[in-house]
């Protein structure tokens, strides 16, 4: 029985092409492993790094969340970096950081004016950025996860920056990078080609195999770099399945790590809820992943800075502890 409520007619939307857009971050904006960073420490560093050189050597998780806005800081050789080494097995992002991540592959440059397109509509319709969506229907059939499918299709791509993708170097190391999307959250559901249930089936796999990856997070890690609503969310409900069946296999994942590294400034005793009546309540991060989930024997650590500085900065920590 179809909807009794009109539909959107996606075939009127004009799509431009990505060589008329004015882009935000160009290829020169993101780091080389040698560049100058912007100065940040933190005494607890030493204490993560050494949790995630346990965790790497013990065989638990150690899992990287993360918004889009890691990737736009331009720390992709940072990330890369500490994948190749054995620090990050697990990455989840949201459907903006694939975005970005094609896009740079693509044409070495990413990131839109919201201010300036959304007045003319143009915001979002951009031809190539669209055939994400093909891929994802055309590799539907195929079992893969979302992130796995982008992922395999840059690295076999001619695109002339694909060095510099997340998801292509994670898929080269046999590292899963899941994509949780929001329908309705990404420019790619703005698209005529978007197909609704090969999307939400791809990114619903996505879902389990990230649960699939905290059932070793029983001495591992969690980083969490600037989402405030995917990342605790997500991890919650993975989380909650994991510890279900831990709990009737008579095991426990309740030692364990978690870092929140991010640009709101957290009041007080960062390891402790705050009253509902603060609006610091309802950053989730805070109450999510630094107080609750640990709350029956993990430790959790909190970062306030800005990505560009703080990724470099944890992975000169992890170097140094490794090289100790």
């Amino acid at each position: 029985m179809p909807s009794r409520y009109p539909l959107f007619d996606r075939s009127r939307l004009q799509i431009q092409p990505l060589a008329a857009r004015l882009h935000d971050l160009p290829l020169e904006h993101w780091l080389s492993l040698e560049d100058e960073t912007p100065p940040f420490s933190h005494p607890d560093f030493a204490a993560v790094a050494r949790r995630l050189q346990s965790a790497r050597d013990g065989g638990a998780t150690r899992v990287l969340m993360m918004g889009a806005h890691l990737l736009r800081a331009g720390v992709n050789r940072h990330i890369l970096d500490l994948m190749a080494r054995g620090y990050i097995d697990h990455i989840a992002m949201n459907g903006a950081g694939a975005i970005h991540d094609f896009e740079l592959a693509r044409i070495g440059a990413t990131s839109e004016s919201v201010a300036r397109y959304i007045r003319s509509g143009e915001f979002g319709l951009w031809r190539e950025t669209g055939e994400l969506n093909d891929w994802i229907r055309e590799d539907a059939p195929l079992g893969l996860g979302l992130g796995e499918c982008i992922g395999r299709r840059i690295l076999e791509s001619s695109f002339p920056h694909r060095d510099l993708s997340l998801l292509a170097g994670a898929y080269r190391n046999a590292v899963p990078v899941t994509l949780h999307v929001g329908i309705g959250y990404d420019i790619l559901h703005q698209h005529p080609n978007c197909d609704g249930a090969a999307l939400g089936e791809a990114s619903y796999r996505d879902f389990l195999i990230f649960a699939r990856t905290l059932e070793r997070l029983e001495g591992g890690v969690l980083l969490s770099f600037g989402s405030a609503i995917m990342a605790p969310e997500v991890y919650l409900k993975a989380l909650a399945m994991v510890r279900n069946v831990a709990h009737q296999e008579g095991r426990a994942i309740r030692r364990f790590t978690t870092a929140v590294f991010d640009i709101v400034p957290i009041r007080g005793d960062f390891r402790r809820e705050l009253d509902k009546r603060d609006p610091g309540y309802y950053f989730r991060p805070h109450k999510t992943i630094l107080v609750r989930t640990v709350a029956d024997g993990g430790e959790s650590f909190y970062f306030c800075g800005d990505h560009r500085a703080t990724f470099p900065a944890l992975r000169k920590a992890v170097l140094s502890v490794s090289s100790a």
